[in-house]
Formats: C-alpha cells, sequence, structure tokens
C-alpha cells in the first residue's frame, strides 16, 4: 500500500475519533434534559430520551472498536513497509555479493595463493644460496672478527704496576671542600 492509502487510514481514524467526542457530548447533554424532564414529571418522554441515549452509546462502541481497527491496521502497514525495505536491501546485498563473486572465483583466489606460495618458496631458495655460500674458514673469520670487536669496546685502563705513594690528608677548611669535590668529578 502507498503512503497515500496509509494517510487515509489515518483520516479515517482521526475522523471517527472526532465523531466519538461528539456523540459523548450529546450523551452528556440527553442526560441532563432527561434529568430536566424528570423534574419537569415527563417520565415518558425522558425514558425516549434515555433509549435514544442508549443507542447512541452502542454506536460509540461500535466507533471505538473501528477506531482500534484501523489502527491496527495501519500500524501493520507500517511493520509491512519496515519488512518490504529490509527485503530490498536484502536483495541489493545479494546482487552486490554475486558481482563480487563473478570478478572473484574461487579458481581465481586459488592461483593467487599458489602464486605467493611460488613466490615465498622462491625467496627462501635465495636466502639458503646467500646463507649456504660462506665457508667454514669464512664463518671462523667472521667470528673472530666480531670478537675482537667486541674486545675493543671493552677494553679498560691499564692499572699502574707500581704501589701508589701515602698520602697524609691535610687539613682543608669546610668552604674548600666542595671546589675539591668538584675537580675529582671533572677528572
Amino acid at each position: 500500500m502507498t503512503e497515500f492509502g496509509r494517510n487515509q487510514l489515518k483520516q479515517q481514524r482521526d475522523k471517527l475519533k472526532q465523531y466519538q467526542k461528539r456523540i459523548t457530548q450529546q450523551l452528556e447533554r440527553e442526560r441532563e434534559i432527561a434529568r430536566q424532564l424528570l423534574r419537569d414529571g415527563r417520565k415518558e418522554r425522558a425514558k425516549l430520551l434515555l433509549k435514544k441515549k442508549r443507542y447512541r452509546e452502542q454506536l460509540l462502541d461500535k466507533t471505538e472498536n473501528q477506531i482500534t481497527s484501523l489502527e491496527t491496521m495501519v500500524q501493520s502497514i507500517e511493520f509491512t513497509q519496515i519488512e518490504m525495505k529490509v527485503i530490498e536491501g536484502l536483495k541489493i546485498g545479494n546482487e552486490c555479493l554475486n558481482k563480487m563473486h563473478q570478478v572473484m572465483s574461487i579458481e581465481e583466489v586459488e592461483r593467487i595463493l599458489d602464486e605467493t606460495q611460488e613466490a615465498v618458496d622462491y625467496q627462501r631458495q635465495i636466502d639458503e644460496l646467500l646463507a649456504g655460500s660462506f665457508t667454514q674458514e669464512d664463518e671462523d673469520a667472521i667470528l673472530e672478527e666480531l670478537d675482537a670487536i667486541t674486545q675493543e669496546q671493552m677494553e679498560l685502563p691499564e692499572v699502574p704496576s707500581e704501589p701508589l705513594p701515602e698520602k697524609i690528608p691535610e687539613k682543608v677548611p669546610i668552604k674548600a671542600r666542595p671546589r675539591q669535590a668538584e675537580l675529582v668529578a671533572a677528572s
């Protein structure tokens, strides 16, 4: 159903609600008139008016049922429209997946994976050839050079072989001591 049809249903519902409101107001007026008629002693006329009122109450109940039916129908239509949008989205998604599958077939994916594996195997062979081109003498020379570089970095200054002269500490004023500490730190 189109948007137009749904709007018509909503308009019908609104008209029924207006009709219901009008009947409710008439029922209240008729009840007051029936009271007045009873006060005036016109019992038969009041009874006739109350019968008319009862008939309108039944119409009011029918109107309420019709309004409920219309609201249910509008909700069903709105939900169905949502379902249709979901189905349309699924349809578009399936078409997109099918197009992607046409572009990238299983055979194409397998071919790409095989080519990748071949390239990895080829690179591994090159690495093995380069690694295997050194002789045992070359390996030994490389290790000796590595040890020499390590020793150069770890060489410490030589320790003097003669004993150090003994020195008697002099008394230094307190203010001079920080300067002496600075000289030691700088050397």
